[in-house]
Formats: C-alpha cells, sequence, structure tokens
C-alpha cells in the first residue's frame, strides 16, 4: 500500500498542475445534464488521471466523475479507482481555491487508499488504511491523526456551497459545539483527518466519487464514516450515490 501511494502522489500532482493551468486564465463554465458545472479542468485532469492509472495498475477499473456523467461506467469488481479530477467546481469557479484532485482505491467496498490536493492552497493529503496519513505542504511532509475532542467541545466543518443549515441545527442541538467552520469540496475530510475539526456532517447529496479519497485519508488517519445508523458507508453501490453521512474523527 505504501508503495502504490507514493507512485499516486506524482499522477495526482500532475493532475493539479494541468487545473492550476486553467485556474490561471479565463474559465468557461457549462452545464452537464443534472445541472451541474464543468469545466476544461475537470476535462483535462481526467483525461490525464484515467490512462496514468491504468498505465500502472491495468488490472484495476476506474470509476471516474466525467466518464460516468457522459456514460461510460466500466464493470467494477471488489477492486477499483473512483476518481472526481477535479472536486469543489463551484468553488473553483469562485476562484476560493478550495477544490481539489482526488483519487482512491476501493477495495471491498472501503476506500483503502487515497489522495486528496489542493493545488491552489499548496496542500496534499494522502493516506492508507494500516500505513497511516501525511500532509505535504510548504513545511515539507508530516505525519497526521485525528485529535481527541477538547474539553471545549467539537469543532464541526460543513460545506461551503451545498449546506443544509436546518439539517445540521438539529442535528447538533445538545451536543458541545466550539466552532463551526465551513470548507469546500473534500477538505472538509481533510481536516477531521488533520485533527483540524472533530466532525463533519453531511446530509445533501454526494457522490462516491466526491468522498472516497478524503474517506480514505481519514480512515488512515484514524477516524471513520458511518451513516446516520451508524454503519460503515460502503462504496460500489448502484449509482454511486452516498446516503446521508457523519465523518468523525476519535469523538464519534
Amino acid at each position: 500500500m505504501a508503495a502504490m501511494l507514493d507512485r499516486l502522489l506524482p499522477i495526482a500532482r500532475a493532475a493539479g498542475a494541468l487545473i492550476a493551468e486553467v485556474y490561471a486564465g479565463d474559465v468557461e463554465v457549462r452545464s452537464k445534464a443534472d445541472a451541474s458545472p464543468v469545466t476544461e479542468a475537470d476535462e483535462r485532469a481526467e483525461a490525464f488521471i484515467v490512462p496514468a492509472l491504468q498505465a500502472v495498475w491495468p488490472q484495476v477499473p476506474v470509476v471516474a466523475e466525467e466518464a460516468v456523467a457522459g456514460g461510460r461506467v466500466p464493470v467494477v469488481g471488489e477492486r477499483f479507482w473512483l476518481v472526481d479530477p477535479l472536486d469543489g467546481t463551484k468553488e473553483f469557479i469562485q476562484r476560493n481555491g478550495e477544490f481539489t484532485v482526488n483519487i482512491a482505491l476501493v477495495d471491498n467496498g472501503h476506500p483503502v487508499l487515497g489522495v486528496v490536493l489542493a493545488p491552489a492552497l499548496g496542500r496534499l493529503f494522502a493516506g492508507a488504511v494500516g500505513v497511516g496519513a501525511f500532509v505535504e505542504d510548504e513545511a515539507g511532509r508530516r505525519p497526521i491523526a485525528c485529535r481527541a475532542v477538547p474539553e471545549e467541545g467539537l469543532v464541526v466543518v460543513a460545506s461551503r456551497s451545498h449546506g443544509d443549515a436546518a439539517a445540521l441545527d438539529a442535528f447538533l442541538a445538545g451536543r458541545k459545539v466550539a466552532a463551526l467552520k465551513s470548507a469546500g469540496s473534500s477538505l472538509k475530510l481533510c481536516l477531521v483527518a488533520a485533527g483540524e475539526a472533530d466532525l463533519y456532517p453531511r446530509f445533501g447529496r454526494t457522490m462516491e466519487w466526491d468522498i472516497a479519497a478524503g474517506h480514505a485519508v481519514l480512515a488512515a488517519a484514524g477516524g471513520r464514516v458511518v451513516d446516520l445508523d451508524g454503519q460503515p458507508l460502503r462504496y460500489g453501490k448502484p449509482g454511486f450515490e452516498n446516503p446521508a453521512f457523519l465523518a468523525w474523527g476519535l469523538g464519534g
């Protein structure tokens, strides 16, 4: 797993460089069939990532967001890749930097390895179950792990662009909350993994490729993602759509 992770990092960084080229210019936004936005950056990154993964691991199918949107859905078995070439397209369009490249390996329904790169922020989160998790930024590489909930209460991170304020307020009622932060894309899962937050509740719609890489990093850092019944979130579901979920550090 550690060797796979090392080979995955350059693929994610190269995709991030392609996205940065588009980000530096004028961004043309189009709408997909489901009315969600897509840009040249999404398409260029996916066009690089998918063949790069297939070249190194030809036996592992790749499920990628834009390919699925175009009706190209591979048959998957116990092991497959989930790719979101640009998670947080709205953040990309708004130019707030909170968008990511997400690549995850799913094994028997669980994300076991993942890389989340935020090219505009200069942060890369990565991890593999049984190996551990780390972040790379301007200070270099260092390990990360979930933290125990501080005495002052939970730091909760919520979606910047897809929040459900009423559902969030109802869920947090009666809980000791020290702070509520907003963040875009799969960075929310990574903030919990890094001990910068304790909980990410998500009540709106997500797809498996949106969160698998962040889920893998969180799991490698000691956290977990469960549905509202407390059952571990699984991958490879029909349609690749997720139920509502809770991403916990050590407090869940």
